[in-house]
């Protein structure tokens, strides 16, 4: 069975660790997921997570930047900005629905935030989840003209 919580717990730790010592790390930070005392099939989806989200990084730290007003990605604090990849990662994979997605950064950032973190990656998850919900349809409205 997988946890999915324990998955996004570990991948944020990895994707932070990524985050500090780029994609030479990568090794470690999977390492680190699987020498663990959690379930294999917990620890493979946290390896999803990272691999997936961290080669889409670009893709998703540009919808972040666009809907996160006044505040440079890179400026971010570190944990809020990989709560942030991930859920947008998964809002953009559909690995869960919207509202499992927010609630589970939400616990997140309750865990390893600051405490007024919370608002803010709630605004910005929210933002970029309708953004993202807009540009499906448009794409999928697209597809129905031609």
């Amino acid at each position: 069975m997988i946890e999915h919580h324990k998955s996004r717990r570990l991948a944020l730790q990895g994707l932070c660790s990524l985050d500090v010592q780029g994609p030479v790390g990568m090794e470690g930070a999977l390492d680190f997921i699987h020498d663990g005392k959690d379930r294999p099939e917990t620890a493979a989806e946290a390896e999803e997570i990272i691999r997936s989200t961290f080669a889409r990084l670009s893709e998703i730290d540009e919808l972040l930047a666009g809907q996160s007003r006044h505040w440079d990605v890179a400026r971010m604090g570190l944990v809020d900005r990989n709560i942030l990849r991930i859920a947008v990662w998964e809002l953009l994979t559909d690995h869960a629905p919207k509202k499992v997605i927010i609630t589970e950064a939400m616990r997140l950032a309750a865990e390893f935030a600051a405490v007024e973190s919370s608002g803010f990656i709630n605004g910005v998850l929210d933002a970029t989840a309708n953004r993202i919900s807009r540009d499906a349809g448009d794409k999928q409205q697209q597809m129905n003209i031609e």
